[in-house]
């Protein structure tokens, strides 16, 4: 039965979606250059592998939350753990940072233990680092911790970001569009959970600790249940085979990883920085975190919607400026707009920062011919944009710093996102990675 099975799975891979569903275009097999080819995750029944897909997304629940939640406490945080300035800017900063520096290792880690161990051993790194991150160590502070589990969580995330949409398009081509829509917006939920129920937490508890602490619970769960699934996979070596075009020296695809490097310091620097900002300006911890999950959910909806309006024209200059510009103003408007308008700035980042994110990595797909060149692009982006990115969040640290405020931040998105829509309208033309 489990041979049939995988025997099916096998075959559907290389069919188109089923009527009705959207080919989810910006799920990368970062696995596809290994010889022999890998292959779809072995279960034994419909059953198992309804499991399976129920583990995926609930692995993607879990791949945010690092961030927005350490930002939703992040001034009791401060104050309570005695945190000088620099170590604040290091922890909003690190985890992007090692996003890019860890991701080239996943598709190399995959080919020696296979795709499925590693998720497994990532999501165990996860949930030891955001155990980790509250502990206090005897006659030290909570730096120490924060550190250590902030980098821990920052370099598992990077290995499940390469490898969980390839397994998700490699086990469920028969529901790409369920399948890729279920993982996307669970990503997206994640960070609007961490910015909406950790100050509750905290309040209900009176302790940073236990609100951070909290975390580690849904991710041990994901854990124990991806465990038996992983293990049961046979270990198969892998051999890299070099295929598709360099495109380190391609223009086309330089300027799609800037635009992408442009979303990522604004993305990332929603998740670190917009529940403090909201804090800085008067508003009050359990509101600034409600603004943020609703600006996080209103994400869901830009990038549900944007990657297929996208596909439908001949080229993406006008959808990649218009979604540049409304994240920028947006992210501007939160920081020196009228207060009393908050929440339509936060709308207004929330659809153009979800569209931004969708059709930046839609670029993917739609500037390249073959998945091998996809997987290329896809890992000079995420190496690159990732690492590059999180130069966002640490000059809106440092600029805080340096001037007490975060109005100069806003300047800052004013002008990142007028590049990111310069770089938008160039990757958006009509032109291939070659």
């Amino acid at each position: 039965m489990r041979e049939a099975t995988n025997a099916g799975a096998r075959k559907k891979r290389t069919d188109e979606p089923a009527a009705g569903e959207q080919p989810a275009g910006t799920l990368v097999d970062a696995e596809v250059d290994e010889s022999p080819a890998a292959g779809p995750t072995r279960v034994g029944s419909r059953r198992q592998l309804a499991y399976l897909g129920l583990c995926l997304v609930l692995i993607g629940l879990n791949l945010r939350t690092v961030f927005s939640s350490f930002s939703a406490v992040l001034p009791e945080v401060t104050a309570q753990a005695a945190l000088p300035g620099w170590a604040v800017v290091v922890l909003t900063t690190v985890p992007v940072t090692l996003l890019g520096v860890f991701a080239p290792l996943a598709p190399v880690l995959a080919r020696r233990f296979g795709a499925e161990r590693v998720l497994l051993g990532a999501m165990a790194v996860l949930t030891a680092g955001l155990l980790l991150r509250p502990v206090e160590l005897p006659g030290a502070s909570h730096l120490p911790g924060l550190l250590a589990g902030t980098a821990a969580c920052g370099a598992a995330i990077a290995l499940c970001n390469v490898l969980l949409p390839g397994l998700v398009k490699r086990d469920f081509p028969h529901r790409l569009g369920l399948m890729g829509g279920l993982y996307t917006t669970a990503i997206c939920a994640s960070a609007a959970l961490g910015a909406g129920f950790t100050y509750p937490v905290y309040t209900a508890s009176g302790e940073w600790t236990l609100a951070l602490w909290f975390w580690a619970a849904p991710a041990a769960v994901v854990l124990l249940l991806f465990l038996p699934v992983a293990l049961r996979q046979p270990r198969i070596r892998h051999q890299a085979v070099r295929d598709g075009v360099n495109v380190w020296r391609s223009a086309v695809a330089w300027q799609v990883t800037i635009f992408m490097v442009l979303q990522a310091m604004m993305s990332f620097s929603v998740f670190a920085w917009l529940a403090p900002i909201l804090r800085e300006r008067g508003v009050d911890g359990a509101t600034a975190g409600l603004i943020v999950s609703v600006c996080i959910v209103l994400q869901m909806l830009g990038s549900l919607f944007a990657p297929a309006l996208a596909a439908r024209f001949r080229d993406q200059r006008a959808i990649n400026t218009v979604v540049a510009l409304m994240t920028g103003g947006g992210f501007a408007l939160s920081i020196f707009g009228p207060l009393d308008l908050v929440w339509v700035w936060a709308g207004l980042l929330g659809l153009g920062q979800g569209s931004l994110t969708a059709v930046a990595l839609t670029m993917i797909m739609l500037r390249t011919r073959d998945g091998h060149t996809a997987a290329h692009l896809s890992g000079m982006m995420q190496g690159v944009g990732y690492g590059l990115g999180s130069t966002g969040t640490l000059m809106v640290g440092q600029l805080h710093q340096a001037t007490g405020s975060f109005t100069a931040a806003g300047v800052l998105f004013l002008v990142v996102g007028l590049l990111a829509a310069v770089f938008g309208y160039r990757a958006g033309r009509n032109r291939y990675v070659s």
